[in-house]
Protein backbone atom coordinates (compact mmCIF):
# COMPACT_ATOMS: atom_id res chain seq x y z
CA UNK A 1 0.00 0.00 0.00
CA UNK A 2 1.40 3.39 -1.01
CA UNK A 3 0.46 6.11 1.44
CA UNK A 4 1.43 9.66 0.60
CA UNK A 5 2.44 12.30 3.14
CA UNK A 6 -0.70 14.23 2.31
CA UNK A 7 -2.83 11.17 3.10
CA UNK A 8 -1.11 10.88 6.46
CA UNK A 9 -1.68 14.55 7.26
CA UNK A 10 -5.29 14.23 6.22
CA UNK A 11 -5.83 11.14 8.38
CA UNK A 12 -6.74 13.21 11.45
CA UNK A 13 -6.52 16.82 12.67
CA UNK A 14 -4.12 15.62 15.40
CA UNK A 15 -1.45 15.28 12.71
CA UNK A 16 -1.63 18.99 12.00
CA UNK A 17 -1.20 19.72 15.71
CA UNK A 18 1.91 17.53 15.76
CA UNK A 19 3.30 19.29 12.68
CA UNK A 20 2.63 22.64 14.36
CA UNK A 21 4.47 21.42 17.46
CA UNK A 22 7.46 20.42 15.33
CA UNK A 23 7.61 23.82 13.63
CA UNK A 24 7.23 25.57 17.00
CA UNK A 25 10.07 23.53 18.54
CA UNK A 26 12.40 24.39 15.67
CA UNK A 27 11.40 28.07 15.87
CA UNK A 28 12.15 28.22 19.59
CA UNK A 29 15.47 26.43 19.01
CA UNK A 30 16.53 28.96 16.37
CA UNK A 31 15.44 31.92 18.50
CA UNK A 32 17.36 30.61 21.53
CA UNK A 33 20.37 29.88 19.35
CA UNK A 34 20.45 33.51 18.25
CA UNK A 35 20.25 34.66 21.88
CA UNK A 36 22.96 32.28 23.04
CA UNK A 37 25.20 32.88 20.04
CA UNK A 38 28.53 34.20 21.35
CA UNK A 39 26.84 35.15 24.65
CA UNK A 40 29.57 33.64 26.79
CA UNK A 41 32.33 34.87 24.45
CA UNK A 42 31.12 38.46 24.76
CA UNK A 43 30.77 38.05 28.53
CA UNK A 44 34.32 36.74 28.86
CA UNK A 45 35.70 39.56 26.71
CA UNK A 46 33.94 42.19 28.83
CA UNK A 47 35.02 40.51 32.05
CA UNK A 48 38.66 40.47 30.94
CA UNK A 49 38.51 44.16 30.02
CA UNK A 50 36.89 45.19 33.30
CA UNK A 51 39.27 43.01 35.28
CA UNK A 52 42.29 44.72 33.72
CA UNK A 53 40.79 48.13 34.42
CA UNK A 54 39.99 47.33 38.05
CA UNK A 55 43.39 45.75 38.63
CA UNK A 56 45.10 49.02 37.82
CA UNK A 57 42.42 51.08 39.58
CA UNK A 58 40.83 52.55 36.44
CA UNK A 59 37.22 52.52 37.67
CA UNK A 60 35.83 54.97 35.13
CA UNK A 61 37.53 53.21 32.24
CA UNK A 62 35.97 49.92 33.29
CA UNK A 63 32.57 51.56 33.59
CA UNK A 64 32.90 53.09 30.13
CA UNK A 65 33.72 49.65 28.74
CA UNK A 66 30.50 48.30 30.27
CA UNK A 67 28.45 51.16 28.83
CA UNK A 68 29.81 50.45 25.35
CA UNK A 69 29.46 46.67 25.57
CA UNK A 70 26.57 44.75 24.02
CA UNK A 71 26.95 41.89 26.49
CA UNK A 72 24.10 41.47 29.02
CA UNK A 73 26.84 41.01 31.64
CA UNK A 74 27.46 44.75 31.30
CA UNK A 75 24.14 45.41 33.07
CA UNK A 76 25.35 43.29 35.99
CA UNK A 77 28.63 45.16 36.30
CA UNK A 78 26.99 48.57 35.92
CA UNK A 79 24.82 47.88 38.97
CA UNK A 80 28.02 47.45 40.97
CA UNK A 81 29.53 50.64 39.61
CA UNK A 82 26.36 52.64 40.32
CA UNK A 83 26.13 51.46 43.94
CA UNK A 84 29.80 51.65 44.78
CA UNK A 85 30.29 54.01 47.72
CA UNK A 86 26.55 54.70 48.00
CA UNK A 87 25.42 51.69 50.00
CA UNK A 88 26.68 48.92 52.23
CA UNK A 89 28.93 46.25 50.79
CA UNK A 90 26.35 43.52 51.44
CA UNK A 91 23.64 45.52 49.70
CA UNK A 92 25.89 46.16 46.71
CA UNK A 93 26.68 42.47 46.35
CA UNK A 94 23.01 41.53 46.71
CA UNK A 95 22.02 44.01 43.99
CA UNK A 96 24.70 42.71 41.61
CA UNK A 97 23.69 39.09 42.17
CA UNK A 98 20.02 39.96 41.63
CA UNK A 99 20.91 41.46 38.27
CA UNK A 100 22.97 38.36 37.43
CA UNK A 101 19.98 36.14 38.21
CA UNK A 102 17.83 38.31 35.91
CA UNK A 103 20.30 37.81 33.06
CA UNK A 104 20.45 34.05 33.65
CA UNK A 105 16.65 33.85 33.86
CA UNK A 106 16.27 35.72 30.56
CA UNK A 107 18.35 33.00 28.89
CA UNK A 108 15.72 30.45 29.92
CA UNK A 109 12.88 32.22 28.12
CA UNK A 110 10.64 30.00 25.95
CA UNK A 111 12.33 26.77 27.02
CA UNK A 112 9.11 25.80 28.77
CA UNK A 113 7.59 25.48 25.28
CA UNK A 114 10.06 22.71 24.43
CA UNK A 115 9.34 20.91 27.71
CA UNK A 116 5.60 21.12 27.08
CA UNK A 117 5.93 19.78 23.53
CA UNK A 118 8.13 16.92 24.74
CA UNK A 119 5.56 15.94 27.35
CA UNK A 120 2.37 16.27 25.30
CA UNK A 121 3.26 15.38 21.70
CA UNK A 122 3.18 11.55 22.24
CA UNK A 123 -0.26 11.77 23.84
CA UNK A 124 -1.63 13.88 21.01
CA UNK A 125 -0.27 11.33 18.54
CA UNK A 126 -1.84 8.50 20.51
CA UNK A 127 -5.11 10.39 20.62
CA UNK A 128 -5.05 10.73 16.83
CA UNK A 129 -4.31 7.01 16.45
CA UNK A 130 -7.19 5.99 18.72
CA UNK A 131 -9.64 8.18 16.82
CA UNK A 132 -8.30 6.83 13.52
CA UNK A 133 -8.87 3.23 14.67
CA UNK A 134 -12.38 4.13 15.82
CA UNK A 135 -13.12 5.55 12.36
CA UNK A 136 -11.69 2.42 10.74
CA UNK A 137 -13.95 0.10 12.73
CA UNK A 138 -16.92 2.34 12.10
CA UNK A 139 -16.22 1.95 8.39
CA UNK A 140 -16.03 -1.82 8.88
CA UNK A 141 -19.54 -1.87 10.31
CA UNK A 142 -20.89 -0.05 7.25
CA UNK A 143 -19.51 -2.65 4.85
CA UNK A 144 -21.62 -5.79 4.54
CA UNK A 145 -18.76 -8.11 3.68
CA UNK A 146 -16.07 -6.56 5.73
CA UNK A 147 -12.74 -7.99 6.66
CA UNK A 148 -9.25 -7.06 7.73
CA UNK A 149 -8.57 -5.51 4.35
CA UNK A 150 -11.31 -2.95 4.99
CA UNK A 151 -9.75 -1.60 8.19
CA UNK A 152 -6.04 -2.27 7.62
CA UNK A 153 -5.56 0.84 5.53
CA UNK A 154 -7.22 3.14 8.08
CA UNK A 155 -5.39 1.59 11.02
CA UNK A 156 -1.97 1.79 9.38
CA UNK A 157 -2.47 5.46 8.54
CA UNK A 158 -3.75 6.14 12.06
CA UNK A 159 -0.59 4.64 13.57
CA UNK A 160 1.48 7.30 11.84
CA UNK A 161 0.07 9.80 14.31
CA UNK A 162 1.63 7.97 17.26
CA UNK A 163 4.95 7.64 15.44
CA UNK A 164 4.94 11.33 14.53
CA UNK A 165 4.08 12.35 18.08
CA UNK A 166 6.98 10.34 19.51
CA UNK A 167 9.37 11.74 16.90
CA UNK A 168 8.42 15.35 17.65
CA UNK A 169 8.67 14.69 21.40
CA UNK A 170 12.19 13.29 20.98
CA UNK A 171 13.10 16.34 18.89
CA UNK A 172 11.83 18.75 21.55
CA UNK A 173 13.48 16.90 24.45
CA UNK A 174 16.87 16.80 22.71
CA UNK A 175 16.73 20.54 22.00
CA UNK A 176 15.56 21.26 25.56
CA UNK A 177 18.36 19.21 27.13
CA UNK A 178 20.95 20.86 24.88
CA UNK A 179 19.98 24.35 25.99
CA UNK A 180 19.47 23.26 29.60
CA UNK A 181 23.02 21.94 29.83
CA UNK A 182 24.34 25.04 28.10
CA UNK A 183 22.47 27.23 30.57
CA UNK A 184 23.93 25.34 33.52
CA UNK A 185 27.48 25.96 32.30
CA UNK A 186 26.71 29.59 31.48
CA UNK A 187 25.21 30.18 34.94
CA UNK A 188 28.34 28.84 36.62
CA UNK A 189 30.61 31.05 34.51
CA UNK A 190 28.45 34.12 35.17
CA UNK A 191 28.63 33.42 38.91
CA UNK A 192 32.43 33.14 38.86
CA UNK A 193 32.86 36.27 36.75
CA UNK A 194 30.49 38.23 38.98
CA UNK A 195 32.25 37.10 42.17
CA UNK A 196 35.64 38.12 40.79
CA UNK A 197 34.23 41.45 39.65
CA UNK A 198 32.90 42.18 43.15
CA UNK A 199 36.25 41.34 44.75
CA UNK A 200 38.18 43.56 42.33
CA UNK A 201 35.61 46.35 42.60
CA UNK A 202 35.93 46.35 46.38
CA UNK A 203 39.73 46.45 46.19
CA UNK A 204 39.69 49.19 43.55
CA UNK A 205 37.25 51.21 45.65
CA UNK A 206 39.52 50.97 48.68
CA UNK A 207 42.51 52.05 46.61
CA UNK A 208 40.59 55.02 45.24
CA UNK A 209 39.55 56.08 48.75
CA UNK A 210 43.12 55.90 49.95
CA UNK A 211 44.27 58.01 47.01
CA UNK A 212 41.59 60.62 47.72
CA UNK A 213 42.51 60.71 51.39
CA UNK A 214 46.17 61.18 50.49
CA UNK A 215 45.17 64.02 48.16
CA UNK A 216 43.39 65.82 51.00
CA UNK A 217 39.78 64.71 50.50
CA UNK A 218 39.06 62.69 53.65
CA UNK A 219 35.29 63.25 53.60
CA UNK A 220 34.61 60.78 50.80
CA UNK A 221 36.96 58.29 52.39
CA UNK A 222 35.24 58.50 55.78
CA UNK A 223 31.83 58.26 54.14
CA UNK A 224 32.73 55.03 52.36
CA UNK A 225 34.35 53.46 55.43
CA UNK A 226 31.42 54.57 57.54
CA UNK A 227 29.17 52.59 55.22
CA UNK A 228 31.50 49.58 55.60
CA UNK A 229 31.40 49.76 59.41
CA UNK A 230 27.62 50.01 59.32
CA UNK A 231 27.54 46.78 57.29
Amino acid sequence: MNTSLWDILQSHPAMWVIVAFSVLAITVALERLVVHWRFIDRARALHDTVRRCLTRGALEEGRSACERSQSPLADVFLVGYERLGRTKKDNLEAAVHRERVKVATALKSHLWVLATIGATAPFIGLFGTVLGIIDAFAELQEVEKGGLAVVSSGISVALYATAAGILVAVEAVIIYNFFNQRLARTAVELKMMTDEFLELLDEAGDSEDEARAAAGDPDKDSKRHGAREAA
